[in-house]
């Protein structure tokens, strides 16, 4: 879409958008459709069912639940911002999607993941604060409290969406429309832009570095606390509880935190785009379908809670 004029290019406002998705022939792209459905059909009933069961067991009404909930709740509005259009691509001649609906989907996808760092550097402050100070805890972390901390999680994911989303969808598109990833990535629309990009990637490894530094360093100092609060607990199964529940957190912070300082955090992200869209499945797709069986199969409070509301449902 370029109009010539006077021998030089001009950029022509573009339309719609291609999502050029995976390479591969027709068994390949059979496949992939069926992965990707099992892994977002898994990612939304293990994520509702963390939200139904915690919604209905007054036992789990506590702030540690409450913010697993919404992360729960995150992960399938996350997950859900990519995979529903995804898999209507793998049958589709065109795979066009409109500039506008790109631009929404992106924004969405930007809100929700950087919210869910903003999310689990509370968690593990909340860890930090029922561990380390255990008397001001009911205090410190009251509904109120909680909620209040929820809504700088989102407010913190919604400046760095509107940031990322503004400078990305003012640039100028020109020449091929086709997005060489399966969703609207900012990585891969820059590409597109017959502009230089340099403040743009600037903005994007400056804030997504600060946002990864700061919530890992919140996430680094509670444990460094929390591990020396455990190694003066004496033997038993207290301790075993403990490293328990921090264990599920750690695992599900190394394997999303990992994946996006692989993509966001460094300027060599953009080297490879068939290594970035592997990658981007796995932040989009595995990491939510896995959260909730890493807190709930490592959680005693969550499996009991499942077998009270599987008896509910089965019983006379």
């Amino acid at each position: 879409m370029m109009a010539r004029r006077h021998g030089n290019l001009s950029a022509a406002p573009l339309q719609d958008f291609v999502l050029v998705g995976f390479e591969g022939g027709p068994e390949t792209q059979a496949l992939l459709f069926a992965v990707i459905l099992a892994l977002y059909t898994v990612t939304v009933l293990g994520n509702l069912t963390m939200i139904v069961v915690i919604t209905r067991d007054a036992r789990l009404h506590s702030p540690m639940y409450f913010f697993l909930q919404n992360l729960s709740f995150l992960d399938l509005c996350y997950s859900s911002a990519i995979a529903p259009q995804t898999l209507v691509n793998f049958f589709s001649s065109s795979k066009a999607i409109t500039f506008a609906g790109c631009a929404a989907q992106f924004f969405f996808f930007s809100l929700l993941g950087s919210t869910e760092c903003f999310l689990l550097a509370v968690m593990a402050y909340d860890r930090f604060m029922a561990i380390c100070s255990p008397l001001r805890y009911p205090v410190t972390m009251r509904p109120s409290a909680c909620a209040r901390l929820v809504l700088v999680s989102y407010c913190g994911g919604l400046f760095n969406t509107t940031m990322q989303t503004s400078f990305t969808f003012s640039l100028p598109f020109c020449g091929s429309n086709h997005i060489n990833h399966f969703f609207c990535d900012v990585t891969a629309l820059l590409q597109l832009a017959c502009t230089d990009t340099a403040l743009n990637e600037m903005i994007l490894f400056g804030i997504c570095g600060l946002i990864i530094l700061g919530t890992t360093t919140v996430i680094l100092i509670s444990y460094g606390y929390i591990i020396v609060t455990i190694l003066r607990m004496r033997a038993g199964s207290g301790r075993l509880k403990v490293f328990s529940t921090c264990g599920s957190h750690l695992t599900a912070v190394s394997l999303f935190y990992g994946t996006l300082f692989v993509i966001y955090a460094q300027p060599g992200a953009m080297e490879s785009m068939e290594q970035s869209k592997v990658i981007s499945v796995f932040y989009t797709l595995v990491i939510p379908m896995l959260n909730p069986l890493i807190y709930s199969l490592r959680n005693k409070d969550v499996k009991e809670a499942l077998r009270r509301l599987g008896q509910k449902h089965t019983g006379p």
